[in-house]
């Protein structure tokens, strides 16, 4: 079973929420976050990337980053910009880009539930960035920004978000880069203990994005954990999207050389395990163990051949872990790709011009591009305990934080 709970967020006065709402700190460079804020002093990343508020040369760990975040959070709050709600409740969060929509629950999970290894995981995470974040969600005293999960769709809940869905939004408001992001209340007690039994009866919750989040809410759970009963840091917030509305896009990559080869040098060493295709118009591959390659102004289809790879386990056969094992690693010598500074990784979001860009002008001697994984692979690998390559998977539209904060104190 999986604990869901309602709570009673800290979230913006409907005319503020276009205003407050930013998009996730760790997808921003802190160059990048300083330009995303200018002229926006409501921008919620001044509270989830406080960096971007102190000096240049302040060290990433120096305690006044927390202490600004925290500052920052508190200043929404006394100007009334934030405001508590009253009682638990659930929250319905949509998001439309393009023709992909989908559609989740706002509420908070049980930390121990995922030390216990019941909400699964497929990525691993840097213990510095978790650190990072651990020493953000005990400073502020809150967690910021939502862990994205997935969970095999229910018809008991589809039929209250639909319900509540119809009636009028809390929040509905197009971001800059044309998402649009609407909201509702979910308040009513008899839907509040389906949806709560709804979610007991499911068995495994799936973290599809934020990894990093919900180890440092589990972290600060633990730490603040006594006996006598749950605390409100024994919950961390999260979003819950049924497995069958989420999109997955590709995760590209692109590296600086070819280890010394020429690029017909290459070409023949790749297609002892690779057939290699010319002229791939389409650059984006359609089906998976296809690859595009992009190499001395050309684009070319790469397939791996069959009896290379065990198609039986379910991390070997991920397309990113084709590449990395048979190409990356013996051909071009990246043994570790969390740390070899020769390979740069590029979300889907970006498109196929973005690695001809690589390529073309920035230096970079091949670029891949690759198939989306399926939500299913990805429940596949955490069913089976294991983890997922690096970089294997990346989620749009990406949740907002600022629109609900949950504060680890009932009366803060």
């Amino acid at each position: 079973m999986a604990l869901v709970l309602p709570f009673r967020a800290l979230r913006p006065r409907r005319e503020y929420a276009a205003q407050v709402a930013a998009l996730p700190y760790d997808v921003m460079t802190r160059e990048e976050g300083k330009q995303a804020v200018e002229g926006k002093p409501l921008s919620f990343l001044r509270v989830e990337k406080s960096e971007i508020d102190v000096p240049d040369a302040t060290r990433p760990d120096d305690l006044i980053i927390y202490e600004t975040a925290k500052r920052n959070l508190a200043r929404l709050r006394d100007e009334g910009i934030l405001q508590q709600d009253s009682s638990p409740c659930y929250y319905i969060y949509r998001q439309q880009m393009g023709a992909q929509v989908q559609t989740g629950i706002v509420g908070v999970m049980s930390a121990l539930e995922y030390d216990e290894g019941k909400i699964k995981k497929h990525e691993l995470t840097r213990q510095d960035k978790e650190d990072d974040r651990t020493r953000h969600v005990d400073y502020v005293n809150a967690q910021t920004g939502p862990v994205f999960i997935s969970y095999s769709a229910r018809s008991g809940i589809n039929e209250i978000v639909q319900e509540v869905a119809a009636g009028e939004p809390e929040y509905d408001f197009t971001a800059e880069d044309s998402v649009r992001h609407t909201a509702w209340l979910l308040t009513d007690q008899v839907q509040i203990e389906t949806v709560k039994s709804e979610f007991a009866k499911v068995s495994t919750l799936y973290i599809a994005d934020g990894h990093h989040r919900a180890a440092a809410g589990a972290a600060v759970a633990r730490k603040r954990r006594k006996e006598g009963g749950p605390r409100e840091s024994d919950m961390i917030l999260a979003v819950f999207f049924p497995h069958d509305q989420l999109k997955v896009m590709d995760y590209n990559r692109a590296v600086k050389d070819l280890r010394g080869l020429t690029p017909e040098e290459f070409k023949e060493k790749i297609s002892n395990r690779f057939s290699v295709s010319d002229n791939f118009a389409a650059r984006s591959p359609e089906r998976p163990h296809d690859f595009g390659m992009y190499l001395s102004g050309r684009w070319y289809r790469i397939t791996i051949k069959e009896g290379v790879y065990d198609a039986a386990d379910p991390v070997a056969s991920l397309d990113a872990a084709i590449l990395q094992e048979h190409l990356l690693a013996p051909v071009l010598g990246i043994d570790n790709p969390r740390t070899d500074e020769r390979i740069k990784f590029i979300g889907g979001i970006r498109g196929m011009s973005e690695l001809e860009k690589l390529v073309d002008q920035e230096g970079y001697a091949v670029a891949f591009s690759l198939y989306a994984t399926s939500m299913q692979e990805i429940m596949k690998v955490a069913d089976a305990g294991a983890i997922m390559p690096p970089k294997s998977t990346w989620f749009e539209p990406k949740l907002r934080s600022g629109l609900f904060v949950h504060c680890l104190e009932q009366g803060r």
